[in-house]
């Protein structure tokens, strides 16, 4: 058996859940996880309680709460991977060869769609996919769901389709014709941008759409919304522009000009990234999209995408393998995926419902850690397919758990 030793998870500050999911077994998969060992991160001397348990699947006693999932997909390819935490991936395979260029999360369904194709995907959990179809072949770019509707948009037309389900689409019409680069979904609100030009678009429900002009004529990479306000930024400048409804924009000032790929919100705050062909390592971070401050990823590349899910910031790049994430879009950890692709817009959704302590379960160990201290769990754990791991803790602390899987 090979030896691994990695961190199988992490609470942060933001967790307040009763139980928190750290490890699921692979389905298909049997594994020894030994040598556990929890870290409290936290600078308080107060004690962490924790408990770590194994829920039995199928106990009448349990609840089911869904478990997080980072997914990516990839261009001109089969390839698409998976994630629980960001750090630790898994190769998944896409149910044909297409350039695959948006996945979105919506109706415990990922879909997914390719340019220049009527091709679209859908998926339970990100790993076992369906092929669709779209209305019409287009340069399918970008989907959003919101409004109980996924949407997706074309790059080089005014087509867009409406779906409830992910399966069954309907062609829709957006205000213009343009480089439609991105949608996005909040306040009750689809919001489109378009690259090389001022051209913007809102709709309430995905069908009736109303044109609307960005503050400035530049090349609009991505939108997003957080914290009340919609959030824009645009390639090879320092322009970005935020709004309170999609309708009214006001131009703003990211802290440098280079080529801004990608903006997402977490934890209280807006993240930028860049990338390109010669690569890049300026991030900027904002509370309101307003006031940035430059960050620094891990290390240059194309960065092309980020996302945030489960308290975690998770970026990735093109025609590589590196990935990284971070808490707070300042300090990162860089991680490496398990093939190198042009990986297109990472999403972040739910995969399954997995099982978490309630009635009964097999308790491991409960115990205490002080501040800035760990603890070594003795013996082994032996998980069947499908086993959980789940830590609880009190609320706003912050450890980690570590372990050895052999398998």
């Amino acid at each position: 058996m090979t030896e691994e030793y990695k961190r199988l998870g992490a609470v942060v500050p933001a967790d307040d859940e009763r139980h928190k999911h750290l490890y699921s077994t692979p389905v298909g998969k049997q594994t020894l996880v030994s040598n556990i060992t929890v870290a409290n991160r936290g600078n308080s001397d107060q004690e962490v309680s924790v408990s770590v348990s194994i829920p039995l699947i199928g106990d009448d006693g349990l609840d089911f709460v869904p478990s997080p999932l980072f997914i990516a997909v990839s261009r001109d390819s089969t390839k698409s991977v998976t994630s629980f935490d960001g750090i630790t991936w898994t190769q998944r395979t896409l149910p044909v060869r297409a350039d695959w260029r948006s996945v979105v999360y919506g109706n415990n369904t990922f879909v997914t769609v390719a340019t220049y194709t009527s091709i679209a995907a859908t998926s339970p959990d990100g790993i076992t996919w369906t092929q669709r179809v779209l209305p019409v072949t287009t340069a399918w770019y970008s989907a959003t769901y919101g409004n109980n509707t996924f949407v997706a948009i074309s790059k080089a037309s005014s087509i867009a389709a409406t779906s409830t389900n992910g399966i069954t689409w309907t062609q829709r019409t957006l205000p213009a014709s343009a480089a439609w680069h991105f949608v996005t979904y909040g306040n009750n609100t689809f919001v489109a941008v378009s690259t090389t030009s001022s051209i913007a678009a809102t709709s309430p429900d995905g069908i009736t759409w109303t044109q609307r002009t960005l503050p400035v004529s530049a090349t609009w990479r991505s939108v997003t919304y957080g914290n009340n306000t919609f959030v824009a930024v645009a390639y090879s400048s320092s322009i970005a522009a935020t709004s309170p409804d999609g309708i009214t924009w006001t131009q703003r000032t990211l802290p440098a000009n280079t080529t801004w790929r990608s903006v997402t919100y977490g934890n209280n705050t807006f993240l930028a990234i860049t990338g390109s062909w010669s690569g890049g390592s300026i991030a900027a971070t904002s509370p309101d999209g307003i006031t940035w401050t430059q960050r620094t990823l891990p290390v240059s590349a194309n960065w092309v995408s980020a996302t945030y899910g489960n308290n975690t910031f998770v970026v990735l790049t093109v025609n590589s393998d590196l990935a990284a994430s971070s808490t707070d879009g300042i300090t990162w950890t860089q991680s490496t995926l398990p093939v190198s692709a042009d990986w297109q817009p990472i999403n972040y959704g739910v995969a399954a419902l997995l099982p978490v302590p309630s009635k009964s379960t097999m308790l491991y160990q409960n115990f205490s850690i002080p501040a800035r201290s760990s603890e070594v769990l003795e013996p082994g754990i032996a998980l069947s397919e499908n086993n959980t791991i789940t830590v609880k803790g009190s609320e706003n602390t912050t450890f980690s758990i570590y372990g050895v899987e052999l398998s």
